[in-house]
């Protein structure tokens, strides 16, 4: 009412002050605090120079210092955002200042990357039942 208009100040307080069509990767939370860095956003980051990262300040700065390691390393332009009057669940977000439209953002976590698919174990037993119910 008072200040400058935005468009999809919704949007833009979810991810960190920018659009969601100008993202080329995003990261949770959760996945920015999980130990060491995620290999495909340190690849992102080298594939594109000009974009901006932007880190998430409600977050430690040890789970970020990795990150801001890797975008000065490669001439990354990086901010951190401190915005209390906003909520959200982003931790890490590389965008442009233009669109590109960009149909997945977000990176699957490590843990589900790594753990192959566990089968049930059997008991003891379980031949046992299925005999009983026939």
């Amino acid at each position: 009412m008072y200040g400058e208009k935005q468009i999809k100040p919704a949007e833009r307080k979810k991810y960190l002050g920018t659009l969601r069509e100008r993202i080329v990767v995003a990261l949770t939370k959760g996945q920015v605090m999980e130990q060491g860095t995620y290999p495909e956003v340190v690849q992102l980051m080298k594939e594109n120079p000009k974009a901006t990262l932007l880190l998430n300040g409600d977050l430690d700065y040890s789970y970020i210092s990795d990150y801001i390691a890797i975008a000065r390393n490669n001439q990354i332009a990086f901010s951190i955002i401190n915005n209390h009057t906003a909520d959200t669940n982003i931790g890490l977000v590389l965008t442009y200042n233009h669109a590109i439209e960009k149909d997945e953002i977000f990176i699957s976590k490590k843990k589900e990357q790594q753990q192959p698919p566990t089968k049930k174990k059997k008991g003891i037993f379980s031949g046992l039942k299925s005999f009983l119910r026939k």
